[in-house]
């Protein structure tokens, strides 16, 4: 079986499931595991990561704008590679290849490989995506495994980290300009790890707040883990910041975490994100 993955949560789950070899392309974000990034980059974006992230945002509303989508597919490579699975997302146009350029690449191959579409907005229904793509690769048994060991973990960090009476509340801003609340699933990490997300609601997507709403929340911890980037990056878009209302709420304890590796993709990697949260919170 070839598969080729169009998203980097998805290229994680298929090696998660110990199916690395089936994969015979990828997409220009695919870092991890390490061997992902040999493989044939099967997508590239129009955006310059290197943007300070208001001039990437200003640039993302273009394309909005224009219908332009951020990310081009290498049609011809994916038709050589002859997949018979490909891995794609309906959740977010922004770094992958969304629902309307996947149906576009599907309908320009021959053979018609077979797609697994995600969209996770929460851990259940990433751990339900994990299922999906195992029932894909025929390896649901292997699916199932990785799912309970998962769950396993999940309830072990909710124990060792029950909160008291008043959870500390916890902000986790994912971009910072303009500001942006995580959403999704983040907010079920902060209460797994024993905190009280002050902002973001399960399930519910990410949303753009004022530094001054943002501020008023008063939050015990904020988190910055920038969608897309490392914790460096995001150590870079922090000393820019310079908004009054941003300066007093970043004047509190603030804790980084990776949110390209972690928080942004919906796989396994997500319980890690869990037990790093864990540790932010407890100090």
């Amino acid at each position: 079986m070839r598969v080729v993955s169009l998203l980097p949560a998805a290229t994680e789950i298929v090696a998660a499931l110990g199916a690395l070899p089936r994969l015979v392309g990828v997409s220009h974000e695919c870092d991890y595991p390490p061997e992902a990034r040999a493989l044939p980059r099967v997508t590239r974006t129009r955006l310059d990561a290197s943007l300070p992230s208001a001039e990437i945002d200003r640039a993302m509303a273009a394309a909005r704008r224009t219908g332009t989508p951020p990310v081009e597919v290498d049609v011809k490579l994916i038709a050589h590679l002859r997949p018979d699975v490909i891995l794609g997302q309906s959740l977010c146009d922004v770094c992958a290849v969304g629902e309307s350029g996947l149906a576009q690449l599907v309908a320009a191959l021959m053979p018609t490989p077979w797609v697994v579409t995600l969209h996770a907005h929460t851990l259940d229904g990433v751990l339900g995506d994990i299922r999906k793509v195992g029932a894909a690769l025929n390896l649901e048994d292997e699916a199932d495994e990785l799912v309970a060991g998962l769950r396993y973990r999940l309830r072990r960090i909710r124990r060792a980290h029950a909160p008291g009476p008043t959870p500390p509340s916890v902000l986790v801003l994912e971009w910072l300009d303009p500001p942006y609340v995580a959403g999704h699933w983040v907010p079920e990490l902060v209460e797994i790890a024993g905190g009280r997300d002050a902002a973001g609601r399960p399930g519910e997507r990410s949303t753009t707040r004022s530094w001054r709403e943002l501020s008023a929340l008063a939050p015990d911890l904020v988190v910055v883990a920038l969608c897309g980037f490392d914790v460096a990056r995001a150590q870079q878009e922090l000393a820019a910041v310079t908004d009054r209302d941003a300066r007093v709420l970043l004047g509190r304890r603030v804790g980084l975490l990776d949110g390209n590796a972690y928080t942004s993709r919906p796989g396994p990697r997500l319980v890690d994100a869990a037990e790093i949260l864990a540790r932010l919170i407890a100090g």
